[in-house]
This record gives structure tokens, C-alpha cells and sequence, in this order.
């Protein structure tokens, strides 16, 4: 018989049975690591790690790797035109970072009760008692502050000033001091070691922090062996709350003598915005009370457990916008903060209500934008200006070209409107001059009309809400996102979009965790990719992404596999591929190579069966495939002939056979109704992409 021709439609099909796949393509059943062009599978480009380093005690750049602190759930990348530098902003479930010439800073906001700085409002000298501030915010009314070399300590605070002070306390030398000088509120012996514990005690009355919280320690000496360098670390520590006035934290080496009260004079201790202020959830799980699930599903009189759940509730992460150079960072359900690009990475967000000229910025929001090109800055589900209360459907946006005066004018164009159908605003895009909003039931659209409605809202569908935050992506225009059961794309009209392996990825994740997908685009390759926690993922606690679905909407193709990642951008400016975070927050640039970091990538790509003859009663012989193939000079290529009798009969696998640059043919000698072929590579410098793949076949009777 002349060669038959083998080929398959580009795509993979998983939510029909695998002999329907083969009878209605022929389809692509099964893949990892694989993508679509021209038609044709390909494996997927390599990624490899870029460093990150770390910081010293001083704020130096070293040559040490480090990692994010917490799992990346937010980034973007700009170039800022103040100086030139590329800057990457990444917020983490506890963290806000800026990642600047290979560097990482820590911006994470500080909660209002801290120990920061001020100034004096007049000279000082060597002998008075009381202290003229620019601001008391977070001092303690009692405590100590430093100035200079000079610790001074007070016994209460009247408006803005500090009195009952001691001078040169603590064994310091009382000294003079201009009007302008810093002064800043420090601990005085707060630390506490054990021997050959690595558990740090910090003495911090009314420190007014939650376990889950974290600290960052300047100033501190050396204490019972714990190095002045491991107490003052950058990345700062996780607390865990003993109560009202301690806390403790874990170094890394344990302490060689225990020392009741260390640390010197001079201990600054920083409080990062946490969980009581929207940060640190790295997975909510919801509290099931009794009732929940079908009768008898689970113990009688029992919470319904968090591993039988579907419900999904919000874990911690942000919104980041650009405000030209500068970055706005709204914490989900907690405040919105401003980093000024000009200030340098060593100046951390600010909040946005703390700006001079700020007026009615919301206090709480769930989602932010910058709307374009009119350029206000919109908020979904926040405080309400006129009750002060939250209300998750509301949407408040500033005045035209000032994020921060939300206070609705005559003369201005900041005002509100609260949505109907959702109980909660989920994901905001910008799409072709309007902003397209997501509740977790409806899609709308938000356009800039001008005076006197400013925006005007239309609702573009119901039952079509965006599954998570950072499920929603706009691209050229047009809109694509995940919903709870299926996937969706807006290009003017809303449309569910037809997918091929939708059982397959819906019945495979962990909804509970469907909070955590984040989609991905890959411009050079039109594929827009849905990470997302999947069944197969087996940690007991906080599990993270770890598969896959990718939409080519150029080849209109479906491709699935595993790949942890949590965030992801595409290539922009400077950074020339697209770079994604995995759940140890390591950064990676994608495209680049042929292997997973170094390591090898196990890609493959399995074909549904096809029956040689037209009926499918005849048995054939396949004695040789005549590979068409395109690959790299260190590829090899396995071919796998899978064989059948029956479509539920037991498959016969022939195989592994080798492909090379240089295979002609592979004689395979495999018998059949039906035959299938799957393609896969192991190594760490395989390329190759797949082309007309063609079988010499024979009859070989009925039976």
C-alpha cells in the first residue's frame, strides 16, 4: 500500500473519548510542555534563573541569591524616565518588593503603629526637657527616641511635643541639635536569647501586632551569640505573638548564651503592614459549619472539612498600576499606597491618604486601575464616601489626573456607582477606551463620557464573573479570563470561549484554590496561559500552582501540562522574554534555552487513535513511520506506536524508537484496528517541532 499520510489538527481535545478524538479529527489527546504553531506541535522553550540579590545590614548590593519573602502574586515592569533605571515591582501574599539592577528592595508599607521617624521643629540644646515635632504618628506616649548619638527618653507626648525628657539616657551624652534633625523612637534592651535556641524574644509594650505579622529590626547589637548582621537582616522576620507587650521570631543559627534584656540603645523596630491590614493570607480557607454538603456526606454533627470544599475565598494580593513613573499598590481588601520612583528604593510605600492634598481616598478597597487614556484612578469594592462603610460592589474612581482627591465637586470629576449583580467586585481591565469590570457574576463596561456622569456602565453579561483577581487579561483590545466553569473572551460582545480540555482542567483543579490562578501572555507566540492549582498537587497545607491550560488564539488551539508558576509578565522593554516567578520565589526568564534551568524537560505529545481502513474492521500491519521532523543537533526524538484491537481493548505499546536529525524511517512492525503516536523528549538540549508524519501500513486480515 502507498504510505498513509498521519496527521492531526493543531490543539489537544480532552474532554471527549479518545477514540471520538481520533474519528472527529484526528485530535491531540495528551501533551506537556508542548505548543502549537503553524499548526504543528513544538516542544516549549527553555527558562532559566535570573539572580536576585540580596542586601547587607547597610543596604549594600552583595553576591548573595536570594528569593522573594512570600508567594508572588502581582508584578510590573517599567522603565522609569527619571533616571533611566528598568525597574520590577512584585507584591507578594506579605511583601512589596522593587527589583532594581538585579537587586531587591523591600517597599512594604508600614502600619500606622511603628517606630518611625520625624523631625524637630526648632534647635535643641544640651539640657531641655521638652521636644517640638513635625509628627508624633506611632509614637509610643512613653518610650525613648534617638537623635543623633543622644538617647532621650519621655514620659508622654502633649500635641506634638515630647515631654518629662531625660537627657543623654542610657549612658549616651546629652548633646545640642539643629532644628530638622531626625529623630527617631527606638527600643532600649528589647531583645531576649536562650541558649542553643534560635527563638528571639522581643519586649515591645502595646505593640499592637498579629502572629503572621512581620518586623524589621535597624540598630541592634549583637545579643547571646546572634549576630548584629542576623538580628538586623533586611528581609526582616514572621512573628508569632506571645501577647500584648512580646514576640517572638526564629533566626537561623541558635543563640550561645541566654541574655534577659540585649540589643543595645538604640533598637528601631519597623512593623509591616500584615494581616490585619489584608496581608499574609497565603491561602484562606473558609470555616464550614455544620449542614454544609449533601446529607450524610461527612461526619454527623461535624464542620463539613476544608478538603471536601469547593469554596474559594480570597487569599492576600494586590493591584499595581503605573502613575507615570511612580507605582500605586492597592492591597486586596486593605489600603492603597504610593512609591515615588524619585525617592530612591530605600524609601518604602507610602499611603495614598497620607499625600499632601489627599482627600476621601478610600481606606479599604479589594481592586484598583488607572483608567485610559482620561486617567483617573478607579477603585472597586471600597469605603463608600458618604457611610464610610465597605461595600464590595461599589466603584469609586478620583478626579480626572489626581489619584489621590476621591472627594466628589462641582469642579472636579471624582464620584461613584455601585453595580447590581455580584455580591463583590473581582478583577478590573482597561480594553479599547474602557475599563471592563468583573463582579463573581457579571461582566460590565465602564466608559469615560465627561460631565456630568463622568462614566457611564453597561452590562455586558451575567453569569460570566472572572474566577479570581489575576484571572482577567486584556490583550490588543480584547479580553480574556477564566470563569468558575469555563473560559470567556469580550471583543466588544461577551462570548464563552469553546475549549477543548474545559472538563478536563475544571474537574482537575482545587477550587478552593481557584483564587490563585494567574494568566500569562506570550505575545511571540499568541498563548495566553492559566496556571492553577491542580489534584494532583498533594501538599497538606497552602498548596500552589503547579499545571497549566495555554489558549494559542492565533491556531485558536488548546495545550495543557505542569509548570509551577504564580506570576507572570510578559516581555516588556528591556526584559525581552517573558519572566514568571515560581512558588520559592525564584524569578525566571522564559524562552530562553532548552531546558528547565540546567535540568532536563520532559515534553511529549500523544495522538488520538486512528483506523487505517474506513470501517475499521480490518487489522493492519504498520511496518515503518517516516518521520517528518524539524530538530536541534543534540535532540533525540522517542516515538512511541500505540495499537489497539478495540477502542476499550488493551493498548499495545511499541516503542521507544529513537529519531535523529538523521532517521530516515523507524521500523516499527506494530499491528492494529487502530494506531496512535506519541512523541516525547528527556533530555536538557531537545528542540524539535513535528511536521507530516507518514506510516507504511498493510492488510493483515480480520482477526
Amino acid at each position: 500500500m502507498p504510505l498513509s499520510l498521519l496527521k492531526y489538527n493543531p490543539g489537544i481535545v480532552k474532554d471527549i473519548t479518545e477514540y471520538s478524538a481520533g474519528k472527529n479529527g484526528p485530535f491531540w489527546v495528551d501533551g506537556n510542555l508542548i505548543r502549537f504553531k503553524n499548526g504543528y506541535p513544538e516542544k516549549l522553550g527553555g527558562w532559566e534563573k535570573e539572580q536576585i540579590n540580596a542586601l547587607d545590614t547597610s543596604g549594600s548590593i552583595t553576591s548573595t541569591e536570594t528569593s522573594l519573602t512570600g508567594i508572588g502574586r502581582r508584578m510590573v515592569f517599567w522603565r522609569a524616565d527619571v533616571d533611566g533605571e528598568d525597574r520590577l515591582a512584585v507584591g507578594t501574599h506579605n511583601h512589596l518588593y522593587i527589583i532594581e539592577n538585579g537587586a531587591i528592595y523591600d517597599i512594604t508599607p508600614l502600619r500606622d503603629k511603628t517606630n518611625d521617624s520625624t523631625t524637630t521643629t526648632e534647635a535643641l540644646d544640651d539640657s531641655e526637657t521638652e521636644i517640638d515635632l513635625t509628627s508624633v504618628t506611632g509614637f509610643r506616649t512613653a518610650g525613648a527616641v534617638l537623635i543623633g548619638t543622644e538617647v532621650i527618653t519621655y514620659t508622654g507626648i502633649s500635641t506634638l511635643t515630647l515631654t518629662g525628657c531625660t537627657r543623654g539616657a542610657d549612658s549616651t551624652t546629652a548633646a545640642a541639635h539643629d532644628s530638622g534633625a531626625v529623630v527617631t523612637q527606638i527600643l532600649i534592651d528589647p531583645i531576649t536569647t536562650a541558649n542553643e535556641s534560635t527563638t528571639v524574644t522581643i519586649t515591645d509594650a502595646g505593640h499592637g501586632a498579629t502572629t503572621g505579622d512581620w518586623v524589621v529590626i535597624s540598630g541592634a547589637a549583637a545579643t547571646g551569640g546572634v549576630t548584629a548582621d542576623t538580628l538586623n537582616s533586611m528581609g526582616g522576620y514572621q512573628i508569632t505573638v506571645s501577647n500584648v507587650n512580646t514576640y517572638t521570631f526564629t533566626v537561623p543559627s541558635a543563640a550561645t548564651s541566654t541574655v534577659s534584656a540585649g540589643g543595645g540603645n538604640a533598637v528601631v523596630i519597623k512593623y509591616l503592614v500584615g494581616v490585619s491590614g489584608g496581608l499574609g493570607a497565603q491561602s484562606s480557607d473558609p470555616a464550614l459549619g455544620w449542614g454544609i454538603g449533601g446529607w450524610g456526606l461527612e461526619g454527623w454533627n461535624q464542620p463539613r472539612s476544608i478538603s471536601a470544599s469547593d469554596v474559594s475565598l480570597d487569599n492576600s494580593s494586590w493591584s499595581l498600576s503605573l502613575w507615570g513613573e511612580d507605582l500605586i499598590a492597592t492591597v486586596r481588601n486593605g489600603a492603597i499606597y504610593y512609591w515615588d520612583t524619585s525617592a530612591g528604593t530605600n524609601n518604602r510605600a507610602v499611603l495614598v491618604s497620607s499625600l499632601t492634598g489627599a482627600d476621601s481616598v478610600p481606606t479599604i478597597a479589594r481592586t484598583s486601575i488607572v483608567s485610559f487614556p482620561d486617567r483617573h484612578f478607579i477603585v472597586g469594592g471600597g469605603t463608600s464616601y458618604s457611610t464610610g462603610n465597605v461595600d464590595n460592589m461599589l466603584i469609586r474612581w478620583s478626579t480626572q489626573e489626581d489619584f489621590t482627591n476621591f472627594k466628589p465637586t462641582a469642579t472636579n470629576t471624582a464620584g461613584d456607582q455601585r453595580l447590581q449583580i455580584g455580591t463583590k467586585i473581582v478583577a478590573m481591565v482597561s480594553a479599547r477606551e474602557e475599563t471592563i469590570i468583573s463582579s463573581d457574576e457579571a461582566i460590565y463596561g465602564m466608559t469615560f463620557v465627561g460631565a456630568p456622569f463622568i462614566f457611564s456602565f453597561r452590562l455586558l453579561a451575567t453569569d460570566a464573573g472572572a474566577a479570581g483577581l489575576n484571572t482577567m487579561i486584556s490583550i490588543d483590545g480584547n479580553v480574556f479570563w477564566m470563569g468558575k466553569r469555563n473560559f470567556f473572551r469580550y471583543d466588544g460582545v461577551v462570548k464563552e470561549l469553546p475549549c477543548s480540555v474545559q472538563y478536563f482542567v475544571f474537574d482537575r483543579m482545587q477550587k478552593r484554590y481557584i483564587d490563585k490562578v494567574v494568566v500569562g501572555h506570550n505575545k511571540a507566540f499568541k498563548e495566553l496561559t492559566w496556571f492553577y492549582v491542580s489534584n494532583d498537587n498533594t501538599a497538606a497545607t497552602n498548596p500552589e500552582n503547579d499545571s497549566y491550560v495555554t489558549y494559542n488564539y492565533a491556531e485558536d488551539a488548546w495545550s495543557v501540562g505542569t509548570m509551577d508558576r504564580t506570576v507572570w509578565s510578559d516581555s516588556f522593554g528591556a526584559k525581552l522574554v517573558p519572566f514568571a516567578f515560581d512558588p520559592n520565589g525564584f524569578l525566571y526568564n522564559h524562552e530562553t534555552g532548552t531546558s528547565d534551568n540546567g535540568a532536563a524537560m520532559n515534553s511529549f505529545i500523544e495522538g488520538s487513535p486512528r483506523e487505517i481502513s474506513a470501517d475499521g474492521t480490518e487489522l493492519y500491519m504498520v511496518d515503518k513511520i517516516v518521520p517528518d521532523v524539524t530538530m536541534g543537533a543534540n535532540t533525540n526524538l522517542f516515538l512511541y506506536m500505540n495499537t489497539r484491537k478495540y477502542p476499550n481493548a488493551t493498548e499495545t505499546v511499541k516503542g521507544p524508537f529513537t529519531i535523529t536529525s538523521s532517521t530516515e524511517k523507524v521500523s516499527t512492525r506494530a499491528k492494529g484496528r487502530q494506531i496512535a503516536l506519541k512523541f516525547e523528549s528527556t533530555g536538557a538540549t531537545d528542540e524539535w517541532t513535528l511536521g507530516d508524519f507518514r506510516a507504511n501500513v498493510r492488510g493483515d486480515g480480520m482477526r
